[in-house]
This record gives structure tokens, C-alpha cells and sequence, in this order.
């Protein structure tokens, strides 16, 4: 078990090492092994790779993420020129229904919202539109409305799933499927392995909800 002030070192390690971050001012707290980071980047690219690079590190167990946007000035646009950019990111990514999903601008904070079938729809859609110049932030309202499949399908495909999955020990997570909502219970041995094991639940048929109640050891 690595120590809070080993894994403040890793942590910062970690982000000088990714290009996408670049050397940017991040402070770095730990308290019983849960990330806080603070500090200011110059776009929400930024802010969103140094979170999951954080997460990312062996012995993190959560990631608390109070980092500010401020935009350089050829970075800014105004909400118009902003909502046509979103617009059109949205009608140009194959994995996004564009007509069910509506993006308003507000201060550089874009919100979607709509109806799509998959979660990774709702994901795309974000994705789509989170490395535009200007972004200071995404709110994703969007709502995940799937077709019906029955309770035991459900299990059985994100059961299956976790098994072929290198990343993610099968044998210690409990899977519960009722109604659209799947509930994951168990130990995992990493914060990263436990978003595996939840994306896996999130891509089979038939999910509306993940309930995440999976445990990191420590």
C-alpha cells in the first residue's frame, strides 16, 4: 500500500509525463489516498486529461477535480461562434445521433440534452465537442433510454464481458440486474479497473443505470 505522500509524487510524475497536460500548474493533495487537483489549465482538453491521467495512477482510490479553465486569448469565442462549432462536431461524429441532442452555450459552458439508446452515445457526444477551442466546461445532461432486455441477459453479457477483459479480475465483482439498472459490487484493485469494469456494464444492452458500489483495496 503506497503512502499518501508516495502517491502525491506518482501523481505529479504522471502529469509532467503526459504531453496532453503539458507543464501546467497542478497542485496535487492526497488524504487517504484520494486525489485533489487544483490549480488553473489552459483549456477543458486540459482539465479533462489531467483527471483521468490522476486516476489512472496504482492506488489512487477517487479523484476530487477543482481545476479552472482560463482561456489564452486566441483560445476565446464568443457563445455564438462556440454553439455553431458544437453544431457542427455533433453532425460530424458517426457515433452521435445528432438529431435527438440539443447543445447550449452559456459563458464558454456548453450543456447537452436529449434521448439516445447507448451510453456510449451519451459519451460520444461529449467527446465530440470537449476538445473544441473555447470549452470551459461540458454538462451532460443527456438522458440514456435503451431498449427493454431481460434482467438475465443483461448479467449474463456484462459478466462475460469482465471475463474476456485483461484489465479487470472477474471473479471478485458481483453483478445484479434489474429493470435497466445494474448494480457492481466487489473489490478492484485500482480506481482505473473499477471505470473498466463500470464502462463494461455501461455497454451492454439494455442498461439505463450503473450503480457503482465496487470497493478499490487498498
Amino acid at each position: 500500500m503506497k503512502s499518501d505522500s508516495q502517491l502525491q509524487q506518482d501523481v505529479l510524475a504522471e502529469l509532467k509525463w503526459e504531453p496532453s497536460v503539458g507543464e501546467k500548474e497542478i497542485g496535487v493533495a492526497v488524504k487517504d489516498a484520494v486525489v485533489t487537483l487544483t490549480g488553473f489549465v489552459d483549456s477543458y482538453a486540459q482539465k479533462y486529461a489531467a483527471e483521468r491521467v490522476a486516476s489512472s495512477v496504482s492506488g489512487v482510490r477517487a479523484v476530487a477535480e477543482d481545476l479552472e479553465v482560463r482561456l489564452a486569448g486566441e483560445s476565446k469565442r464568443t457563445d455564438t461562434e462556440l454553439a455553431h462549432a458544437a453544431v457542427n462536431a455533433l453532425k460530424w461524429d458517426i457515433q452521435v445521433p445528432n438529431d435527438k441532442i440539443k447543445a447550449t452555450v452559456e459563458k464558454g459552458w456548453i450543456e447537452l440534452r436529449g434521448e439516445v439508446e447507448w451510453q456510449y452515445q451519451k459519451w460520444a457526444a461529449e467527446s465530440a465537442i470537449r476538445n473544441l477551442t473555447g470549452v470551459k466546461g461540458v454538462s451532460n445532461f443527456i438522458a440514456v433510454k435503451p431498449k427493454k432486455v431481460s434482467a438475465y441477459e443483461v448479467s449474463t453479457k456484462i459478466k462475460d464481458s469482465l471475463r474476456r477483459n485483461a484489465e479487470v479480475e472477474a471473479d471478485h465483482i458481483a453483478v445484479e440486474a434489474k429493470d435497466g439498472t445494474v448494480v457492481l459490487r466487489g473489490t478492484v484493485r485500482s480506481f482505473a479497473e473499477r471505470e473498466e469494469a463500470e464502462a463494461a456494464a455501461w455497454r451492454a444492452p439494455g442498461v439505463r443505470t450503473v450503480e457503482d458500489k465496487l470497493t478499490v483495496a487498498l
